[in-house]
Formats: structure tokens, sequence, C-alpha cells
């Protein structure tokens, strides 16, 4: 009976095998994703890239802020999908340093690190890689602009409570737009007597302690650099009256577009993702996913018409092992946590524009650096 069985088991693995097709469903998506950008008009290589980070942002926060969302985000306009790795050098859990790093460097490095290897060596980020091919560069962030995930694109410290230390390597850099909380560390320093307020001025930035648009538009003749403090530390949750991400990535796509005739590079991230898993407070996780999902719907706008442009969207790590629990209904969730820390989920990667199909499949964090560096061309 048994010799049976495995005869009609052969027969059937033979089967299936004889009508597997030559190529995988996925290369041919892959085929017609790039034969649909090239009929629409998109460049074969990005002039720019807007690289999107929602801190904290694994399926599960994804998934309550759609389902709260009237079952519908921005991300399902994107075409490729792909999941990092996102363990870091040090931890199997990444904290958002290393996770940051791993991005904007392509290395693998020690939880806290900035932007500095597992020797805390320097090393280039993809925002100055940016700045000597001459292409014009920006960071938004809705927590201070000196943490974690924005420090790793522009300082290289030891450590990522060194705000000090990270907010004085923001004069080394020539970047030409940032919007965040952190004044205090500009203006009122501890470690010395610098007041990086006044060398922003001196060095041609436009320096306010709030978000304007009239500002931004009545300046951009003048060529200058743009630095906006929302708040003198971490600034207000979206569910408290914070409304600059999604106008602030606006104006920062126009302004850098007209900066460079070589592109640019623009790093956003919605970061009180994380905080709110980090409080395990589920209508905090979700306010702030639907604020960042709308910047995401205004990136994608912006590179629809442009046709330029690559949009990247990903996470440094999920936080709270955040679930939806089987009482819940569509726009009623009943959620739980496992942690009020990071977990070691596979992180989800969205892409849209010249150069998004080799974000697809399954890789490391630190490969997104180096899918970004050669879309560059570098």
């Amino acid at each position: 009976m048994k010799k049976i069985s495995y005869l009609f088991l052969l027969i059937f693995l033979t089967a299936c095998l004889s009508d597997a097709p030559e190529s995988t469903d996925f290369e041919n998506d892959e085929k017609a994703v790039f034969a649909n950008f090239k009929k629409e008009g998109f460049a074969a290589a990005p002039k720019n890239i807007i690289l999107l980070i929602g801190d904290g942002m694994g399926v599960t926060q994804i998934s309550a802020g759609m389902y709260m969302n009237g079952n519908k985000l921005h991300l399902e306009k994107f075409p490729i999908v792909g999941l990092h790795k996102s363990y870091s050098g040090s931890h199997l859990v990444t904290d958002s340093a290393a996770g940051a790093t791993a991005f904007s460097c392509g290395v693998k490095t020690y939880n806290g690190a900035i932007a500095v290897d597992m020797d805390t060596m320097p090393v280039k980020t993809i925002l100055e890689i940016a700045e000597d091919k001459g292409m014009a560069t920006g960071m938004i962030a809705t927590s201070t602009i000196v943490h974690a995930t924005p420090a790793s694109f522009i300082a290289h410290q030891k450590s990522r409570q060194m705000y000090e230390e990270i907010a004085a390597d923001f004069l080394d850099t020539e970047i030409d737009f940032f919007v965040g909380g952190g004044k205090k560390y500009f203006d009122r320093r501890e470690t010395d007597d610098r007041d990086l307020y006044k060398e922003l001025q001196d060095k041609n930035y436009v320096v306010s302690d709030y978000f304007q648009h009239d500002l931004i538009k009545s300046e951009l003749s003048r060529k200058k650099n743009f630095a906006y403090f929302t708040a003198d530390n971490d600034p207000l949750q979206v569910s408290q009256g914070r409304d600059y991400l999604y106008a602030a990535s606006k104006m920062g796509m126009a302004f850098l577009r007209n900066r460079s005739e070589q592109g640019f590079f623009l790093m956003i991230e919605g970061s009180q993702i994380d905080w709110g898993g980090h409080a395990n407070e589920s209508d905090y996780i979700i306010s702030e996913m639907i604020d960042f999902d709308r910047t995401i719907g205004a990136a994608l706008d912006f590179a629809a018409k442009d046709k330029e442009t690559l949009v990247i969207v990903t996470a440094d790590h999920e936080t709270g092992g955040y679930s939806i629990l089987k009482e819940s209904e569509m726009g009623d969730l009943k959620t739980a946590f496992t942690t009020d820390y990071h977990t070691a989920d596979l992180i989800p990667v969205f892409a849209y524009g010249p150069g998004a199909r080799t974000f697809g499949g399954i890789y490391e964090n630190t490969d997104i650096f180096k899918k970004m560096k050669k879309a560059m061309g570098k």
C-alpha cells in the first residue's frame, strides 16, 4: 500500500514540475512594471531620489492605518514591494541609529552608531555622496533633526545620544533644506559656547523657528539654504496639532528640484510611528501612520509628474510587536503589543519610478544604500 502511495506522489510531483513556468511571476511582473514606466515616459534612470522612512513601521502599523482610513492608503499605489532584513551588526533587534546607518552608509554597525562602522570609523553617507555629485540635499523629520534617523544621514558620531556633536556636524555639510525639532541643540549648547543658529545664518541659511510657506516662496529667488526648527526639543504629536510634514515635504521637493541641475536627494522621516509603538498606544500609531501616508501621496504625485524621481518607502524596524486581534472590525480595531521596544520582523520596502524594479525581493537593509547609490550612477 505504501509503495502505491509513493508512486502516486511521484506522479503528482512530476506533473506539477512539468507545468512550472520557465520564469517566475515576479520576473514577469517586474518586466511589466518597467515596460509601463517606459510607456508612460519615465526616465530610464532617476535624477532625484526621495527616501521616506516610517520609523517603527511594520506590516501591522500599515494594516492598522489602512483599516482606520477607509481601507485605503497611498502605499497601495506602489508597483514594487520587497522586504529587508533589519538586524544590526551587534543585535538581531536593531535600533534606529544602526538601522538608519544601514540605509545611509551600506554597513551593518552596532546599535547606537551614527554613520560609523563597528570600529567607530566614519563611513560616507548617501547624502554626502549626493553632495559630491552636485545634487541638492534635504531632510525632514517629525522628531528632532538630530535624532538617530536623520543624524545617520549627515553626522558621524559613536553614539546617538551625542546630540550637540551631531548638530555641529550639520555645519560641515552643504545640506540645502532641513526641517525638524531640536533647536536647543543649536543655540543653547552645554558642551561649548557655539551658536550654531547664527553660524547657519552666516553660512547663507534662512533660519526660522517655525515652518512658513510664504517665507520659502519669497526666498526662492535668493538661492539661500533653508533650516526650519519646528520645536525647541521634540515636535508635538500629529493628534496634538503638529501639521508640517505634508506641507514641508511638498515645499522641499519643489525647492530642491530647482536647486540643482544634477537632481536631489531628500530623506523624509515619519518619526513618531515608532514613539506610538514604544508607548503601546494604538491611536498614536494610527494617527502618525496616516499623516506619514499623506506625505507619501505627495511624493508619489511629484514623481508621477516629474518622471525622473525614484520614491522609496521603508522603515528601520517594527516597534511594539503590534497586532490586530480577532475582535476587530473595519474602522474599529482591537490591538495588542508584545513589547515596548523594537522587534526583528522583516520590514517592507515600496518603490516607484525609474529604478524601482531593483527593490523587489528579500535582501539586507544595507542593500537599500547600494541600490540608491547605483541609481545615482555611483
